[in-house]
């Protein structure tokens, strides 16, 4: 079992990101690439962004502080501080309206090795 203050991490992002040029920190808390599950701290300054991106599998942001907007082609959510929004499975951009933090939860879909056929 691992215990840590997500608290005490989004404060230290938070500074992180305001000493960058790119306005921005993250660091994956829980789970990666290998893993089902993963989770990532992000910490933006006011204005920064992650630009268009593919959806890479389920995911859920948590805004953790500030106030943020996803954006599809179809639409767009603010969410602020408790909000939780559902990743939507299309191209989608994040932008921080003002300095925030959130926590990114994605959920990938394994590959079943019982439907892999060998050639």
């Amino acid at each position: 079992m691992r215990k840590f203050s997500l608290d005490a991490r989004v404060r230290e992002h938070m500074q992180r990101a305001a000493g960058t040029a790119s306005g921005r920190s993250a660091q994956t808390v829980y789970g990666g690439h290998e893993h089902v599950l993963r989770q990532t701290l992000v910490a933006l300054e006011a204005g920064e962004s992650l630009t268009e991106h593919e959806n890479p599998g389920e995911a859920t942001l948590l805004v953790l502080r500030g106030r943020v907007r996803l954006q599809c082609a179809e639409a767009s959510w603010d969410g602020v501080t408790g909000d939780m929004i559902i990743v939507p499975p299309a191209r989608h951009s994040l932008e921080a309206l003002e300095r925030s933090a959130i926590l990114l939860t994605v959920a990938t879909h394994p590959v079943n090795s019982a439907s892999v056929q060998p050639a």
